[in-house]
């Protein structure tokens, strides 16, 4: 089988056309240098050279794989476009649970957009998370884009954005997006102390996005871009927290709750603390939060006793702190400035419809 031609680690050397060069299969300069010094973040998201054409357009380079998830983190109704790059001649390994086994030098990039009232495109931001060869650790940067949306600047220290955006339901939001810094971005992304990516885990991979038209696993494989791939009859797959004609409402919001909430709500997660663990394949109702009284909610509680009643939202704190744009009171914490109208409400309906407890 041909192995799919991807981007090697030269790209770590920082100049603006390595990724072109590499794409034709020229050599790159002290790589092994560059691997020794580790990673540097270039200062403008046109220098690593992931995209031709205009920038703004996020049209990738040969090697540079888009790829979609199944349920994602909800961030006030950003358009989000995601890609990965690996290095030349590696592939990452299928993991059954956990990210997927990426090698060193592997960059990972999401860009953030909005619609505008005007049904424009605006791009906001970009994060990038690379696997630092000379450490094995990931590493994560931020880049904010001009107002002529022309380039993106590395940007360390976080902003605020005034934006106003369509939802979708197309009715106008105003509010001022929160561009994270680097250390917010590690307290969502660490795991027993460790960075990791959150996304690209084998079940949030297991659909066919409409963009590729067939398995995104299986194509990826095919490609020779992902190793160790079993029979997908055996692969986990994530629900699509918005598929009400394929999966059930217990499942849809089992999957929500997982990818906004469970990366801090688990055991090794940044509110490990709180004894409530939101992954997907919790089965301890206390756990999930039952009849659970708070544990360190304080005020953001909002005086009620448990974070799941059931058979009633309106006395649930999950329910509650997800309604809330707040500080102290809103959760998720970060990503958000606005309340995820739709993502409530399946919350709601899934706590309504549980069965009441005597």
């Amino acid at each position: 089988m041909r192995k799919y031609f991807v981007i090697t680690a030269g790209i770590l050397a920082g100049l603006g056309m390595i990724l072109f060069q590499r794409c034709k299969g020229k050599p790159a300069a002290k790589e092994n240098q560059t691997q020794q010094r580790g990673f540097e973040f270039r200062d403008k998201l046109s220098d690593y050279g992931f995209f031709k054409g205009a920038l703004r357009e996020l049209d990738p380079h040969p090697g540079v794989v888009r790829y979609e998830l199944s349920t994602p983190l909800f961030t006030d109704y950003a358009i989000k476009d995601r890609f990965i790059v690996l290095p030349r001649d590696s592939q990452a390994h299928y993991t059954a649970r956990g990210p997927l086994g990426f090698p060193d030098s592997t960059i990972i990039v999401k860009n953030f957009a909005y619609i505008n009232e005007r049904h424009q495109k605006v791009l906001i931001e970009t994060r990038l998370l690379v696997k630092d060869p000379a450490d094995h650790e990931w590493k994560v940067m931020n880049y904010l884009w001009n107002r002529e949306q022309t380039e993106a600047l590395k940007h360390i220290t976080g902003a605020r954005v005034p934006i106003r955006l369509l939802d979708d339901d197309q009715q106008l939001v105003t509010t001022v997006y929160q561009v994270p810094n680097t250390n917010d971005c590690k307290r969502c992304h660490t795991q027993d102390g460790q960075l990791l990516p959150i996304g690209p885990k084998a079940r949030n991979l297991n659909f066919s996005p409409a963009f590729l038209g067939h398995n995104q696993l299986t194509d990826w494989a095919t490609r020779g871009l992902l190793a160790g791939l079993p029979d997908l009859k055996t692969v986990d797959q994530l629900p699509a927290w918005n598929d009400a004609g394929h999966y059930t409402l217990e499942q849809r919001a089992r999957a929500y709750l997982d990818m906004n909430c469970a990366h801090c709500h688990t055991r090794a997660g940044d509110a490990y603390n709180t004894g409530l663990f939101l992954e997907y394949g919790q089965t301890d109702p206390h756990a999930l939060g039952v009849l659970k009284s708070p544990v360190s909610a304080g005020g953001g509680a909002g005086g009620l006793n448990y974070d799941i009643v059931p058979g009633d939202a309106k006395h649930s704190i999950l329910a509650y702190r997800m309604n809330s744009t707040e500080p102290g009171t809103a959760m998720p914490e970060l990503a958000r400035t606005v309340i995820h109208k739709e993502g409530v409400k399946l919350i709601m309906d899934w706590i309504n419809a549980m069965p009441a407890k005597k």
